[in-house]
C-alpha cells in the first residue's frame, strides 16, 4: 500500500509563551501544499526500513515512521512486521513539515492496511505523541494550530487558484537555532481576523522566527524580498525555515536562482 505525504506552509507564526515542559506555546495557520514524498508499506516477516531520494540524516531507528509503528504496536500487539520504503523529496530542516507528514501518513496507512478502524481523533492523539505538528497531517486540511501545534481548529481559508512558489537555499535551521533569538509574547493581531483579509497579510501576518533567523542567514531574507519583487502579494518563511514561499494571484515573473537552490512552483 502506498501514500504520498505532502508538505505544509505556515501563514503567520506567533511564539506566545514558554511552557514548563520546555516546549513553546504558538499560534499559526498551517496549510497543506502539493509537494510530496512517497511512502510504501508491505506486510513482511521482518520489520525493515529503507529510503531513497534525499539523504536522511541520523540512524533509521530514529525515523518517525518507525516510531509511529512502535507506538501503534504497543496497543495492537498482533500488528505484523512491515517493509517500509520512503522516497524522500521534501527538503528536511526546511520548515515544510516533511518528517511530521511522513509520521502522520504512516499512521493513516497502517490504520487502513491492518483494518484498525481508528477514528481521526484517535490518530491525532497518536500523532501528537510523535511531534508537535504531526496531528495536523491526519486530516490534512487548513487549520489554526495552538498549544505546541497539536490543538487544531478548522478554518475556511481558501487559496484555490493562487500560485505558490517555494525557494529553499538548502540551509538546515535547527530548532535550537530558530528559537534562540525569539522572545515569546502575546500576538499583536487577531490571526483569524487577519487571515480573512489577504490585503492585510503583507504588513500584519508575521512569522516570529524571521526575527531570529534572518540576521543569521541574510540570504533567506533576500529570498523573501525577491519574491515580492517577482509580484507576490504575500511572502514569508515557513515554520522555522529555511524555506521561503510566495503567494501570487498570477504566474510569478521569472528569476534565475542559484543552481544549488531547491525551487518549486504550483497552482493551489
Amino acid at each position: 500500500m502506498i501514500s504520498f505525504p505532502n508538505a505544509k506552509i505556515n501563514l503567520g507564526l506567533h511564539i506566545t509563551s514558554k511552557r514548563n515542559d520546555g516546549y513553546h506555546e504558538l499560534e499559526t495557520c498551517m496549510v497543506p501544499i502539493p509537494l510530496f514524498d512517497a511512502l510504501e508499506m508491505i506486510p513482511t516477516k521482518k520489520l525493515a526500513f529503507e529510503s531513497t531520494g534525499l539523504s536522511i540524516p541520523g540512524e533509521s531507528k530514529d525515523n518517525l515512521i518507525l516510531k509511529a509503528y512502535q507506538l501503534l504496536r504497543k496497543d495492537f500487539n498482533d500488528l505484523p512486521p512491515i517493509h517500509i520504503h520512503l522516497h524522500k523529496n521534501i527538503p528536511m530542516g526546511a520548515g515544510l513539515g516533511g518528517g511530521s507528514a511522513d509520521a502522520a501518513f504512516s499512521l493513516n496507512l497502517m490504520n487502513r492496511l491492518f483494518d484498525l478502524y481508528l477514528d481521526d481523533w484517535m490518530l491525532e492523539e497518536y500523532a501528537a505523541k510523535l511531534g508537535s505538528d504531526c496531528a495536523f497531517f491526519i486530516q490534512n486540511t487548513p487549520k489554526i494550530a495552538t498549544g505546541r501545534g497539536e490543538i487544531l481548529e478548522t478554518t475556511d481559508l481558501d487559496l484555490k487558484g493562487k500560485h505558490l512558489y517555494l525557494v529553499n537555499p538548502k540551509i538546515h535551521i535547527g530548532t535550537r537555532e530558530a528559537y534562540a533569538g525569539v522572545k515569546p509574547k502575546a500576538p499583536e493581531i487577531n490571526l483569524k481576523e487577519v487571515l480573512s483579509d489577504m490585503g492585510r497579510w503583507k504588513k500584519e501576518l508575521i512569522n516570529d522566527f524571521e526575527v531570529s533567523v534572518f540576521p543569521q542567514h541574510p540570504e533567506i531574507a533576500n529570498i523573501k524580498n525577491q519574491l515580492y519583487d517577482m509580484g507576490a502579494f504575500y511572502a514569508a518563511m515557513s515554520g522555522s525555515g529555511s524555506t521561503v514561499f510566495g503567494l501570487f494571484n498570477e504566474a510569478p515573473r521569472t528569476y534565475q536562482w542559484p543552481k544549488d537552490y531547491f525551487t518549486f512552483q504550483e497552482i493551489l
